[in-house]
């Protein structure tokens, strides 16, 4: 479906000229400008680090801005939380999931803003009526008192939504929110936004995704380096132009050359079966030195539960796998880690990085027993080298070695994670959707470099919800349907389709 509202002339909601903002080290805005008007959807567009996030966090408070001005509804703002944001009526679905998973889904949708009774209690009965109501509207089929750690990513993030629809906002940022959804939930999630347009919003939309910018936004700002490039209508806009505005050149080809060649077999993994079930069952493969080897599926097919069972994150009850003709246990993640094993997990920031300490203690954490002396010291020659090569192999923007990674952009921040896992020398490297919320730029990074591990001969496992990404860049993919293999192709030969129909097999 297209998002279209005919017959409404938007006023200006939102003016921020000329915001600039520094950190040590570098200029995350320079001058920047954005305009959004009312029953509009307004796409923000850049590259990691082009300064979008940071943009945005000056208008919700989160940073205090450098210099220039905000205009909300006519009047300057400058808002010095993102509560004192939310009150005024600017609400933000953030990429990270900001959930208390310990929690119901009811008490995060209203967590800091519970209803009372008697102005003391709780009032639990008003609290999922209410839920109830919202969900009702948005057709979100979740119950308010789940607790939030029994959900699917993709279901958090519709309680991130209707979060944000809670409050009734006049400006709802969305920062790629479609990121963990499937086909069906982001039509779902485009006809809440055209609820929201409808009600006169203006939606602040940040996706790498160009389809879907096409597909349901007005207009694009672009920015690059910090500094504001252009303001563009979608209609009459082209994905090249907009690449071209985005990256400052032409990015001639999508996905890298193929440069690797398949070797003899690895790895086998033979009838793996996952303890806790509803999960994996009976999954069997091989995977070939020098391999790229992709796990489609649809959300919850448990394409991540194959590569967290043979990581050790998830107790396996039977099945065999076997590294260099080895049968291994992998009990733990450490014992796989110790066997030659590598896992860049999906959730960035809660399971990927520790975001309040530096790149360096991120980059080296994963390999830390080799920093020790025979007299039980830290190297700090060496810890100060490896991290180096971190940030140069992966090409990682950054001023210091000592910046804290939640500063970087996600782009970045994925690079680093990579980094610290070469570091540990894996001879099989698996990978949860490596390029989620990563711009087009980055991506084409991590694809050279995923493409440069195989062709030094790592066995290379790829999860994506991308059906281009799994077609440009691997060799053979598994398909994965409600926790069994539905097929395994050879990338060369088959087709989106085929792929799509495999995932569909309700086996």
């Amino acid at each position: 479906m297209t998002v279209q509202t005919e017959g409404h002339q938007g006023e200006i909601l939102l003016a921020m000229t000329n915001v600039s903002k520094s950190f040590p080290g570098v200029k995350a805005l320079d001058r920047a400008n954005l305009t959004v008007k009312s029953y509009s959807v307004h796409a923000l567009m850049g590259e990691n680090g082009a300064g979008k996030s940071t943009l945005l966090k000056c208008l919700f408070g989160i940073y205090a801005k450098d210099e220039g001005e905000i205009l909300f509804l006519n009047k300057t703002v400058n808002f010095k939380a993102s509560k004192e944001a939310l009150e005024n009526g600017i609400s933000m679905v953030h990429q990270e999931l900001n959930l208390v998973r310990q929690r119901s889904v009811m008490e995060n949708l209203w967590l800091g803003r519970y209803p009372l009774k008697a102005g003391v209690f709780v009032d639990h009965a008003k609290m999922y009526n209410d839920t109830k109501n919202i969900f009702k509207e948005l057709e979100i089929d979740i119950d308010p008192k789940e607790k939030v750690a029994n959900l699917s990513v993709s279901q958090m993030q519709m309680i991130e939504i209707a979060k944000a629809f809670s409050y009734n906002a006049k400006i709802v940022i969305m920062d790629e929110p479609t990121s963990s959804l499937s086909e069906k939930e982001v039509d779902h999630l485009f006809k809440i936004i055209e609820k929201l347009k409808n009600k006169g919003c203006g939606i602040i939309y940040i996706s790498h995704k160009m389809d879907e910018i096409f597909r349901i936004c007005d207009e694009i700002t672009i920015l690059r380096d910090g500094k504001w490039i252009n303001t563009v209508p979608v209609k009459g806009a082209t994905m090249d132009s907009i690449i071209a505005m985005m990256v400052g050149r032409e990015l001639t080809q999508r996905f890298p050359e193929k440069i690797n060649s398949p070797k003899e077999i690895i790895l086998q993994v033979q009838n793996l079966t996952a303890l806790n079930q509803p999960s994996i069952k009976d999954v069997s493969f091989e995977l070939r030195k020098g391999e790229i080897f992709g796990i489609a599926g649809l959300v919850g097919a448990k394409r991540t539960d194959i590569v967290e069972t043979i990581f050790g994150v998830r107790e396996r009850k039977e099945g065999r796998i076997i590294l260099n003709g080895k049968n291994l246990k992998n009990h733990t993640a450490l014992e796989a880690i110790n066997n030659g094993f590598a896992l860049v997990t999906e959730e960035r920031r809660s399971t990927g990085i520790y975001s309040n300490l530096s790149i360096e203690f991120n980059s080296l954490i994963s390999n830390i027993k080799s920093y020790i002396s025979r007299f039980g010291l830290l190297s700090n020659k060496k810890m100060k080298s490896d991290t180096q090569w971190v940030i140069d192999a992966m090409n990682v923007k950054t001023p210091s070695h000592k910046t804290n990674i939640g500063s970087l952009s996600g782009g970045n921040q994925q690079k680093v994670v990579i980094g610290r896992w070469l570091l540990t020398q894996p001879e099989i490297l698996m990978l949860d959707e490596p390029t989620r919320g990563i711009d087009v730029g980055a991506k084409y990074e991590i694809y050279q470099l995923i493409m440069q591990l195989a062709q030094k001969d790592k066995g290379i496992i790829m999860i994506s919800s991308e059906m281009p990404e799994l077609l440009g860049i691997t060799d053979r993919i598994l398909v994965m349907s409600n926790g069994r293999v539905a097929g395994i192709v050879e990338t060369a030969k088959t087709t989106q389709e085929e792929i799509l129909q495999l995932a569909a097999k309700y086996l």
